[in-house]
């Protein structure tokens, strides 16, 4: 089995309104993300898939995001949480790249603070 990631970042503000705590208050992150592949089949080149045609579908997504608040976008209902951001960029990635063996995204909204989706 292989797993490739690719890692890009975007600066992103959002508040959380369904929660009760200082994220209900707007507060922005530099969010770093992370997105994996894993298949077992390699192509003639012997790759899993190509890292610059991951990362520039990851690039395509969270360039909608960044410099945004989040809220403003009906796709997270009011509470952009990192759950719900890793989903947003790991559908995104599938829509942009439908055959990659797409497998988890992670977000993280601090260095010891992180989300991850896999379906």
């Amino acid at each position: 089995m292989y797993t490739v990631r690719v890692e890009a970042s975007f600066a992103a503000a959002h508040f959380l309104s369904h929660y009760q705590g200082k994220c209900e208050r707007l507060h922005g992150h530099n969010y770093r993300v992370r997105a994996f592949a894993r298949g077992e089949g390699l192509d003639s080149g012997g790759m899993l898939l190509d890292f610059g045609e991951l990362k520039g579908a990851l690039r395509a997504v969270i360039d909608r995001l960044d410099h945004s608040l989040l809220n403003d976008l009906d796709y997270f209902q009011g509470d952009p949480s990192a759950e719900r951001i890793a989903t947003y960029i790991f559908n995104g990635i599938l829509e942009l790249l439908p055959s990659a063996p797409l497998s988890a995204v992670e977000v993280f909204e601090t260095e010891t603070s992180m989300a991850r989706y896999e379906p």
